[in-house]
């Protein structure tokens, strides 16, 4: 084993807080108007309302490792519908349309949902308590 398969698990948990992070800052941006945003959209408002929030709480969830695949298989899908219904119209390939994040956001998501979190997970935490114990026999 490699110095690179060996730090594997906490490549894969650094890319998923970096990536969910960035989601976060979108979601900030339309539900809050922050992070330099031009104003907060109402969560009503079809399709921005329900993208800020999947990217606020969904990043967020991707961040701390919680259910990291269900969270990230949303954003996926989120990001294809956005990808699909507001970029591509515009133009076949992604650099016509300006739809590159949407795409790429969309990909990453979705091979977070097939690795799962990585190290540094509460998905990990979690799993590790409900995990039975085995007791070790007493010696006699």
């Amino acid at each position: 084993m490699n110095v690179l398969d060996r730090g594997r698990d906490h490549a894969l948990a650094l890319f998923r807080i970096v990536v969910g992070v960035l989601f976060v800052c979108h979601g900030a941006q339309k539900l809050f108007g922050a992070l330099g945003s031009k104003g907060a959209v109402s969560i009503t408002s079809w399709p921005m309302g329900p993208a800020g929030v999947i990217e606020l709480v969904g990043g967020t969830l991707i961040v701390l490792g919680l259910a990291t695949r269900v969270a990230a298989l949303v954003a996926s899908g989120a990001m294809a519908y956005a990808y699909f219904a507001v970029h591509q119209p515009l133009g076949l390939l992604p650099i016509q349309n300006n739809g590159e994040l949407a795409a790429v956001y969309s990909w990453v998501f979705l091979l977070l949902a097939f690795t799962g979190p990585g190290a540094w997970a509460l998905d990990r935490v979690i799993a590790a308590r409900r995990a039975p114990t085995t007791a070790t026999p007493a010696r006699v």
